[in-house]
């Protein structure tokens, strides 16, 4: 893969990791805009990665919050309100780490192809999934879905005020998010704006949230990379340092903008983009 090949997937993942408009869906339709090869799942969770260092970068506050919640746990040091956000974070991490390796050990390929008529290739459900109708369907329904959301989801919660209910309720719509064009921070923002949290906290809450999922993902991904030869290496570990720069800089801007605007914008875009992709494929 060209550097700037790399750069189009680090611009491509930074920008819309955290715009609630499916970075999966962007990165499986990349190659297909640019007339790349496909990138595969392995440098996909390398972008990935690279945005979760942007978020740690960004919220440190934040996440030393939650490291004194987990140091508390073990008990280190007496954090009682941070050890429940520790915890109601981990809560939220649960749903999408059991579905994530209940997919990846062939638990629901026989319910794709048998309810759904998908055929899975190589037992791997998730590469199954990346094929455009699907993409283009999940941006303008769950696209809808934000919309309603953000309209009428009162504005009266921060993510100070996280129960573990809502933990488990916004981990359960990320775990959605494993299917290409739902959009992760899409879809908890989503819940979080419906639980009552302003948009800003369901921002704040979303990015949280994505920490040990995505972290948890780099680290399955690791055995498969490494064996995979020194140049992948090389491209992932490239590919994440530019996807760290337009992260920062992504968030920066979002946790900006939605201080003074709503998800509107965002929830035109994924509308149009859905007709433009069932139109053209």
């Amino acid at each position: 893969m060209t550097f700037l090949q790399m750069l189009i997937l680090a611009i491509v993942q930074g920008v819309t990791e955290f715009l609630p408009i499916s970075s999966s869906g962007h990165l499986i339709l990349t190659p297909i805009f640019f007339g790349m090869p496909d990138q595969g799942p392995m440098l996909d969770i390398s972008v990935h990665v690279g945005s979760l260092l942007a978020i740690i970068v960004y919220f440190f506050k934040d996440v030393m919050v939650l490291a004194r919640g987990g140091f508390a746990t073990v008990g280190i040091g007496r954090a009682p309100h941070e050890k429940r956000l520790f915890w109601w974070i981990i809560l939220g991490t649960i749903p999408a780490v059991v579905v994530g390796l209940s997919i990846k050990l062939g638990a629901f390929n026989s319910i794709a192809e048998t309810w759904f008529g998908l055929t899975v290739e190589n037992d791997d459900l998730l590469e199954s999934l990346r094929f455009t109708d699907l993409i283009a369907v999940n941006l303008i329904v769950y696209g809808i879905l934000l919309g309603i959301a953000d309209r009428f989801g009162p504005e009266r919660r921060r993510f100070e005020d996280m129960t573990w209910r809502d933990g488990l309720i916004v981990g359960l719509a990320q775990a959605l998010a494993l299917i290409p064009g739902t959009s992760r921070s899409g879809i908890t923002m989503t819940a979080a704006r419906t639980l009552g949290f302003h948009r800003v906290e369901a921002a704040r809450f979303s990015f949280l949230l994505s920490i040990p999922a995505v972290a948890g993902a780099g680290v399955l991904i690791l055995p498969d990379l490494f064996e995979a030869g020194s140049e992948l290496v090389t491209e992932a570990l490239i590919t994440g340092g530019l996807t760290f720069i337009a992260a920062f800089a992504t968030m920066a801007f979002l946790m900006n903008f939605l201080k003074k605007a709503s998800m509107l914008v965002f929830v035109i875009y994924r509308i149009a983009m859905g007709v433009l992709l069932l139109a053209l494929f």
